[in-house]
């Protein structure tokens, strides 16, 4: 893996200052520093994490407001996903508050959702799946809140798994802030030191809810 600098101080500062100018006229003012300190320094560190973690994809800073009441028209942080499968794989993001990792899928889709909670209720993959994420929770990765309220149909009330079941996108995810690391040649160690401890659940996934 080489070594190049990691993210510098100055891209969690762009994004407190665009937190209180969220406007056109002050991004395109300061786009030059979008450019310089945060989307370069990411796409440097993200060269250095595909060899391991699939190719890396930066999303765009713009945000949708078609159908939300929100207008202001820049994402406050920068996202990037790296992963050899469709919604499944790690994530990255930088915003004013530092760094946060992840991984886990996305996909609601109803073949993936079907399969995740078969693979659930059966006695060695849950069980399995129980275990990645209670160890994900013990080295400070905590995972996503269930998108359900209740057990869907068709399983038990008191299923030793509800949490598990009630979710239809799973994910665990740690806010690092700002360490002392992050803008140096050891950042890219460092940031993959961590999500390698993501790497059970974005294998459990593939093992068993992958369409």
């Amino acid at each position: 893996m080489e070594t190049t600098a990691g993210i510098p101080a100055a891209a969690f500062d762009f994004y407190a200052r665009l937190e209180q100018n969220n406007n056109r006229d002050w991004w395109l003012a300061h786009k030059e520093s979008y450019d310089d300190d945060v989307r370069v320094p990411l796409l440097a560190l993200l060269a250095q994490l595909e060899p391991l973690f699939g190719p890396a994809r930066v999303f765009r800073p713009y945000r949708d407001t078609r159908f939300s009441a929100d207008k202001t028209p820049y994402k406050t942080s920068q996202g990037a996903h790296l992963s050899n499968h469709e919604g499944v794989g790690f994530y990255l993001r930088i915003g004013a508050g530092g760094l946060m990792l992840g991984g886990g899928f996305h996909s609601a889709a109803p073949a993936h959702l079907a399969r995740y909670r078969t693979a659930v209720d059966a006695s060695v993959s849950g069980e399995a799946l129980a275990l990645i994420v209670e160890t994900l929770r013990a080295a400070g990765f905590e995972p996503g809140p269930p998108e359900l309220k209740q057990v869907p149909r068709g399983f038990p009330r008191d299923h030793p798994r509800a949490v598990l079941l009630r979710c239809k996108t799973l994910s665990a995810s740690t806010d690092l802030g700002v360490p002392d690391w992050l803008d140096t040649a050891d950042a890219a160690h460092r940031i993959a030191t961590e999500l390698e401890r993501l790497r059970p659940l974005v294998d459990w996934v593939l093992r068993y809810a992958t369409p």
